[in-house]
């Protein structure tokens, strides 16, 4: 019987590469090397299965992002979401591929996602981004123009065969994409708060 942790990481992978619909219970079972019926056996369902994984990606994710300082300045709590927010993206590639493919469908999934993971995460940045807004030190767009200037960049990190052939290295190790993660990080606040240039 595999470990709980070993469970939960290979479907984390299996949902990423295959997509919800396609990763069956028994080609779950298959990847996690257990009989047909482990999945409904301790998890109650496939769609339960999901969630369990998705919490523990997700939820080790945002713990690990270190938070700005409490009474930093607001552009310092933008640029810590962000960098933080790349370094942990380039740490779990399998993650930012199922949020992905999730964030593409109207299901109960992504409902699942933005009410338990986007909203509230978001909530953390969003009165800074809106106060640098409201005094012109970013430039106003709609929080959804924000959210995916922001997100849109992590498929740099885990788009690998594509990085591949746009003349990015054969192989990454963890280091070489935090230094991705930063350099993203860099570009995107440039373009985020570089009003002056506008």
């Amino acid at each position: 019987m595999p470990a709980e942790r070993d469970v939960l990481l290979r479907g984390l992978e299996a949902f990423a590469e295959l997509g919800y619909d396609r990763a069956s219970a028994r080609e779950l079972a298959r990847r996690l090397g257990v009989g047909p019926t482990f999945i409904n056996d301790r998890y109650g369902s496939k769609a339960a299965y999901w969630r369990a994984v998705v919490d523990a990606a997700l939820g080790a994710q945002l713990t690990g992002m270190v938070p700005a300082a409490p009474g930093s300045e607001d552009e310092d709590v933008v640029r810590q979401f962000v960098r933080e927010f790349y370094r942990v993206s380039s740490g779990e590639p399998h993650l930012a591929l199922l949020m992905a493919d999730e964030s593409g469908r109207d299901t109960e999934r992504l409902d699942y996602l933005y009410e338990r993971y986007i909203e509230p995460t978001l909530a953390v940045v969003a009165p800074s981004i809106e106060r640098l807004m409201a005094s012109g030190r970013m430039a106003r767009v709609s929080m959804d123009v924000v959210f995916f200037a922001i997100i849109a960049p992590v498929s740099g990190l885990v788009q690998e065969p594509l990085a591949r052939r746009l003349g990015g290295p054969q192989h990454l190790e963890q280091a070489d994409r935090l230094a991705r993660a930063q350099a993203l990080a860099g570009l995107v606040l440039d373009g985020l708060l570089a009003t002056e240039r506008r």
